[in-house]
């Protein structure tokens, strides 16, 4: 069955299939490598990576393009400020994007670009754009992009909704730097004109010393490795105004193309209920959550366990129930090992089997949360001990088929995890905590005083439950 998914542009759910027939391409806007990424960037990059997963698990191949922005004001601002050149300090925040990207199992780009390194691309483009009156180079020698010159600028992020109205397009209104106000219209950077502040971060072009603008990357790179027009375009919710919508008026005014066919945008991460931010001591990372002992397998679970349309509320009792979620998965899998399954299943989960009506709600919008509900469903109603050779196997397969689609990797249990709680039990608070979320009260409190008659306690929080002992 092909992947649906909403559609930023149309607002409609769209079958997700390549418009050549063969091979589905896709871009990805990547990382700004000033700092390390949190965890509200990596929510997208993860969402991205399931997307990714499910399509090829569904047989249709994929072509990968996520950029490395290496050159804009803040990598400039930030490298000056280590006494570093802008390689070099670019180069280590790389390193550590990649070595974080690893650990939470995200799949490599076919292509990852550099901005710096496209640089003549960029400029090729900004010569077509202003050969078609469409920019404008001002008297410093910066060159702007003439707003009004597109009539559908405003279309991804519905624009006349709001009642904004176009500004003018004159030099004045210009902004000049890479992050401005948003919901400002006016004409926007694609080359900068040198400034002392910029030090020796700077390119020759036809205009004069400077460098390109940020929007104009993402443009040039999707423009040398996907064609003028292709599949997918995805990044953070953020993004659709003003950097998407850029994209849009830069690409169709300088090719004949239509540029991205679908627009996949990825809801914010909050943390305790509220925004994520540096001031307020929350804006956490990878390596900060692993110092407090969590691993990138319960942080890649917290982070695809909401619907990616829908704000993620990130807390550390969604990791707790994150670890017993996963913990009950390699549970599982470990007794069909013992029924006889090998370690990995021999197809490699070549179908989900047992586990096709997950598949299929997973395939409805990139469904996760419900995925998973249907997952441990259809665990609690498993019994390994009691299935056949061939029947073990077919399950087995099927949760590995699944696990591979979310990108999920089992920890591996200790004797002391894995008789921490009776599987009997797990399997009662976890057809309890299901009860409750379908609001089927009756079956919850009956299955929680079935577990207190049995010695164990449920304590919930909004993210999860904890069992423990009476």
């Amino acid at each position: 069955m092909p992947l649906t998914l909403h559609d930023t542009l149309s607002r409609k759910p769209k079958a997700i299939l390549p418009m050549d027939g063969q091979t589905l391409r896709f871009y990805c806007c990547g990382p700004t490598v000033y700092g390390p990424a949190h965890i509200g960037n990596f929510r997208t990059f993860v969402a991205q990576d399931v997307f990714r997963r499910v399509v090829e698990k569904g047989g249709t191949p994929t072509r990968h393009i996520r950029n490395l922005t290496d050159v804009d004001d803040k990598t400039i601002r930030d490298s000056q400020k280590a006494g570093q050149s802008l390689i070099d300090f670019t180069r280590f925040w790389t390193q550590k994007f990649h070595a974080d990207c690893q650990s939470l199992n995200l799949l490599p780009p076919h292509v990852e670009p550099s901005a710096v390194a496209h640089i003549p691309h960029q400029i090729r483009m900004i010569e077509t754009l202003i050969e078609r009156g469409h920019a404008y180079a001002a008297a410093d020698g910066s060159v702007y992009f003439k707003v009004a010159s597109f009539a559908d600028y405003g279309r991804l992020s519905h624009l006349e909704d709001r009642e904004l109205k176009l500004g003018a397009s004159a030099t004045a209104g210009a902004v000049d730097h890479d992050e401005y106000e948003k919901d400002s219209l006016a004409d926007f950077a694609l080359w900068k004109a040198r400034r002392s502040e910029d030090g020796p971060n700077y390119w020759p072009s036809p205009w004069g010393e400077g460098r390109p603008g940020w929007h104009l990357e993402c443009s040039a790179m999707a423009l040398e490795y996907l064609g003028e027009d292709f599949d997918v375009h995805s990044g953070g919710i953020d993004l659709i105004f003003p950097h998407h919508e850029n994209e849009i008026a830069q690409s169709c005014c300088s090719t004949h193309g239509h540029f991205a066919r679908h627009w996949f945008h990825v809801t914010h991460l909050m943390v305790d209920g509220g925004k994520m931010s540096k001031s307020l001591g929350n804006l956490y990372t990878l390596s900060d959550l692993e110092k407090r002992g969590y691993s990138a397998a319960e942080v890649r679970y917290v982070l695809i366990s909401g619907h990616y349309r829908a704000p993620l509320n990130f807390t550390f009792h969604s990791l707790d129930a994150a670890r017993q979620a996963l913990q009950k998965l390699a549970k599982f899998d470990k007794a069909l090992q013992e029924r006889g399954c090998p370690a990995l299943p021999t197809t490699q989960g070549r179908s989900p089997g047992p586990f096709a009506d997950a598949w299929e709600i997973l395939n409805d919008d990139l469904n996760v949360p419900g995925a998973l509900g249907s997952i441990f469903a259809t665990l609690n109603k498993t019994k390994p001990a009691s299935l056949s050779l061939d029947e073990a196997q077919a399950v087995h397969s099927g949760l590995h088929f699944m696990l591979e689609s979310l990108g999920l990797k089992l920890p591996t249990l200790s004797q002391d995890t894995a008789a921490e709680i009776p599987a009997e039990i797990a399997d009662l608070a976890e057809r309890r905590w299901l009860a409750k979320n379908a609001k089927d009260w009756p079956t919850a409190d009956s299955l929680r005083k079935e577990l207190e008659s049995l010695g164990w306690l449920i304590k919930d929080n909004k993210d999860g439950y904890q069992i423990l002992p009476k």
